[in-house]
C-alpha cells in the first residue's frame, strides 16, 4: 500500500530564511552574484575521456553513457552557454571549477581521486574546458583535486574579495560535485540557486534525487530560463554588449 509523502516540518524556516530571503534579491541588484561552473571540462564531460574513455571497462553503462551525453549535448552544454552570456552581459561574475593537479604526476592530489584514479594533469586535455562553455577574457578559474571546491580550495576567500554573497551553480556531476558545492555553499551562508538543466549526471534518477534532496533546503532551485529572465528584469545591459545582447541563443 502506498503512502502520501510525509510533510517537510522544517519547510517554512528554510524558505523564509534561505528560499524567500530578500538579500537574495539585493545581491543581484548589487552585483553580488556569480555564476560558479563545475567541471565543464574534457574529464567527464566528453565522450572518449576519463570514466568514458574505455566503454569495455567503464563502471558506467552504455545505456548511461548516452543518457548522459545526450543531455549535455541537447540541453546541459547550449543551456550554460547561454546563462554564461548572461551573466557577462549584465557584469556578473562567471567562475569556472575544474578538476586540475598541481603537479604532472598528481602527486598533490586528494586521497579521494588517488583512489579513483581521476587525474587531470595542467595542460592535458582532461583539464580542458568543454569549448561552447571556456573562460573568456580574465574570468576566474578554480583547480581542485577533489568533489567539494570550498573544502579543497580558497574559493571562500576569493568570493569574499569580490563581495559575492549570493550563487547560482551549474554543472556536473549534479550527484557529486554540484551537490558537494550546493550544499557547502549553504553552510558558508551563501544563498544558493541551483540551476536544473544545467546540470547532468549520468542517470535521471540520480539527478532527480539530487535535485529533491536539495530544493528548498539547501538551495532554490529554477531552470535557465527562468533565471536569466530574472537578470534581465533587475540589470541593464552592460552598454559594450548593447549591440550583441537582446537574449541570448543556443550554441
Amino acid at each position: 500500500m502506498s503512502h502520501p509523502p510525509l510533510p517537510d516540518p522544517l519547510c517554512p524556516i528554510y524558505r523564509n530564511s534561505l528560499i524567500e530571503n530578500p538579500k537574495r534579491q539585493a545581491d543581484l541588484d548589487n552585483h553580488d552574484t556569480a555564476l560558479l561552473c563545475i567541471d565543464m571540462q574534457y574529464l567527464d564531460a566528453a565522450e572518449g575521456h576519463g570514466l568514458f574513455r574505455d566503454y569495455a571497462t567503464s563502471p558506467i553503462s552504455l545505456e548511461e553513457m548516452a543518457y548522459y551525453f545526450n543531455r549535455l549535448r541537447e540541453t546541459v552544454v547550449p543551456n550554460v552557454h547561454n546563462l554564461q552570456n548572461c551573466f557577462r552581459a549584465h557584469r556578473l561574475e562567471v567562475i569556472h571549477v575544474r578538476i586540475q593537479s598541481l603537479t604532472r604526476d598528481g602527486r598533490d592530489r586528494s586521497k579521494g581521486h588517488k583512489r579513483l584514479e581521476l587525474h587531470a594533469a595542467p595542460g592535458s586535455a582532461e583539464a580542458c574546458f568543454l569549448e561552447e562553455v571556456a573562460p573568456v577574457g580574465d574570468e576566474i578559474v578554480i583547480n581542485k583535486t577533489a568533489s567539494g571546491v570550498f573544502s579543497s580550495t580558497n574559493l571562500h576567500y576569493v568570493l569574499t574579495n569580490l563581495g559575492v554573497s549570493s550563487l547560482y551553480v551549474v554543472g556536473v556531476y549534479t550527484n557529486e560535485c554540484v551537490e558537494t558545492t550546493v550544499r557547502d555553499a549553504c553552510d558558508l551562508g551563501y544563498l544558493v540557486t541551483m540551476v536544473d538543466d544545467c546540470c547532468a549526471t549520468v542517470t535521471p534518477e540520480l539527478h532527480e534525487a539530487t535535485v529533491k534532496n536539495l530544493r528548498n533546503r539547501y538551495a532554490r532551485v529554477v531552470d535557465a530560463d527562468a533565471a536569466m529572465t530574472e537578470i534581465e528584469m533587475r540589470l541593464p545591459v552592460a552598454p559594450e554588449m548593447e549591440h550583441v545582447f537582446s537574449h541570448p541563443e543556443g550554441v
